[in-house]
């Protein structure tokens, strides 16, 4: 739901980053958006290529003792929150098929100053920077329903491509290695944002 998150500059911000989780038992995926989701700032977090933000709750443990964050479903604004797959073992390009639907990962969801606000902290957004502990998007290539308990995902594993972390690391890290950086400017399946950060890194 779009709310109020603080002040930024002496103006109010609005956003839709607190998520909470689904009582229904299904869901319906469409093309730009998760039935029930919403996303105040579509340039920046909505589209085809990032209708989906993904996070690994395997990190919540870090963030509660490192930055001593409460961690719950939505923390970090995402609307699909995972267990046991993180940056390091996700692919651009990688494929989750859950129920009806099928989403292919897109690129890395990078560092928002909005979630500082949201946690009433300063640093989270940085925190995620020097971590790589970012979470990643999703396009929905199939739409349909997909159940909200005892779900199976089948994750389907692209050849070739740099992990999330690495294409992060391409993105945000202006010293990432220059072979990593070409590399992942020939995978196909990177988002146009994506390639376009990966050629400005490259320039």
């Amino acid at each position: 739901m779009t709310s109020i998150i603080g002040c930024r500059n002496g103006r109010p911000v609005r956003s839709a980053i607190g998520k909470s989780p689904l009582a229904a038992g299904s869901v319906f995926f469409g093309r730009d958006v998760i039935a029930g989701d919403e996303q105040t700032n579509r340039f920046l977090h909505g589209g085809s290529n990032r209708a989906v933000c993904a996070y690994d709750a395997g990190h919540w443990p870090w963030w509660r003792s490192e930055k001593g964050l409460a961690c719950a479903e939505g923390s970090f604004g995402e609307n699909l929150t995972l267990i046991g797959v993180n940056e390091d073992r996700v692919c651009i390009g990688d494929r989750f098929q859950w129920g009806d639907v099928i989403l292919e990962v897109t690129l890395p969801r990078g560092p928002c100053a909005n979630l500082d606000l949201h946690h009433g902290r300063v640093g989270v957004a940085q925190a995620i920077t020097r971590s790589a502990r970012c979470g990643w998007y999703m396009r929905v290539l199939r739409e349909g329903e997909a159940p909200t308990r005892n779900a199976k995902i089948e994750h389907i594993r692209a050849v070739g491509s740099p992990t999330v972390t690495e294409a992060f690391v391409v993105c945000y890290i202006s010293r990432s290695p220059f072979a990593l950086r070409q590399r992942a400017k020939e995978i196909l399946e990177l988002s146009a944002n994506l390639r376009r950060a990966v050629e400005r890194n490259l320039s």
